[in-house]
């Protein structure tokens, strides 16, 4: 006897489906990208542009300030 006739039997309730992993509908039928992972990508390029932002502005403080204070370097219009 399968489960499925054993549990009617017995009063029990089926055993629940699994649901798919991701339930977001696709963009476009036919390109296999979802809205939640355009949602993810577009979150995820933002952080990425705002970390470049932070990483040059540091960089351009190096260069511009701390560089020149520590004597490894003098600006070409210092001189």
């Amino acid at each position: 006897m399968g489960e499925a006739r054993r549990k009617s039997k017995k009063g029990l309730l089926p055993r629940e489906r699994k649901k798919p992993m991701n339930e977001s509908p696709r963009i476009v039928s036919w390109f296999p990208v979802t809205q939640a992972q355009r949602d993810q990508f577009i979150r995820l390029s933002i952080r990425g542009g705002w970390t470049g932002i932070v990483l040059l502005v540091l960089l351009w403080v190096v260069v511009r300030f701390i560089g020149p204070a520590a004597g490894w370097w003098v600006p070409a219009d210092m001189r």
